[in-house]
C-alpha cells in the first residue's frame, strides 16, 4: 500500500512537472498526450540493445521514438504497455515502419541481453530492448527523471520493482516532445505520432 502510494505520489509530481515544460503558445499542435517540447532532460542515452550492439538515441534519427522504463517480470504495466504499442504498430499501418519502439530496463540483475531479446520482440519483431550496468541504469533514469525502487524480497531474486510508468516520445529529430500517460488509448497514441511524423 505504501509502495502504491509512494507510485501515486511520484507520478503526480512528474506529470505536474511535465506539464510545465512547454513554453507558452506551444502545443498548437493539438496533441492529445502531453506536449513536453522544450525540456531540458531526457538528452540522450549510451546503452546497449538486446543484440549486444552499443545504441545512442542518435542511432534512431529520421524515426519517431517512444521509450518505455520498466523490467521483464513486471506483472501489469510493462506487458500492457508493449501490448499498447503493439497495437499502435498495427493502427499506423505502413507507418509504423518510421516508428522505433524502445524498452529499457530498471531490473539490469535480472533482466539479460537473452531475456530482453526474448520478451520485448515477442509483442512486435520491431521493438527492441536497452540495457546498461546498474550505475549506468541509474544515470539514464535519473536523465529522464525515471523513478524506480525495489520491493518485497530485496536481498534475493523474487523482489518486484516500482517505476514510473509513462512513455517518451521523440520527434524524428531526436527531440523530446511528448509524455505518454499509462494506459493510454493506441488509436491516441496513433494520432499524435503521425502529426510528429507530418513535422508537427
Amino acid at each position: 500500500m505504501i509502495s502504491m502510494l509512494r507510485r501515486t505520489i511520484v507520478a503526480g509530481l512528474a506529470l505536474g512537472l511535465l506539464g510545465a515544460c512547454s513554453p507558452p503558445g506551444e502545443g498548437t499542435a493539438g496533441f492529445v498526450n502531453t506536449d513536453i517540447t522544450g525540456a531540458n532532460y531526457g538528452q540522450n542515452f549510451k546503452l546497449l540493445d538486446h543484440h549486444g550492439q552499443a545504441r545512442s538515441l542518435a542511432d534512431y534519427r529520421g524515426k519517431v521514438v517512444t521509450l518505455f522504463f520498466g523490467y521483464v517480470q513486471c506483472p501489469d504495466v510493462c506487458p500492457t504497455n508493449l501490448s499498447g504499442m503493439a497495437e499502435v504498430m498495427r493502427q499506423l499501418g505502413p507507418d509504423a515502419d518510421k516508428v522505433q519502439v524502445l524498452f529499457m530496463t530498471v531490473d539490469p540483475e535480472r533482466d539479460t541481453q537473452t531475456l530482453l531479446a526474448e520478451y520485448v520482440p515477442a509483442f512486435d519483431a520491431r521493438f527492441v530492448g536497452l540495457y546498461g550496468d546498474l550505475p549506468t541504469t541509474r544515470a539514464v533514469a535519473a536523465d529522464f527523471k525515471v523513478f524506480y525502487q525495489k520491493q518485497g524480497d530485496v536481498n534475493g531474486k523474487a523482489y518486484t520493482v516500482d517505476h514510473s510508468t509513462g512513455t517518451y516520445v521523440f520527434d524524428p529529430q531526436g527531440h523530446l516532445r511528448l509524455y505518454v500517460k499509462h494506459a493510454e488509448k493506441p488509436e491516441l497514441i496513433a494520432a499524435d505520432i503521425r502529426k510528429l511524423l507530418a513535422g508537427k
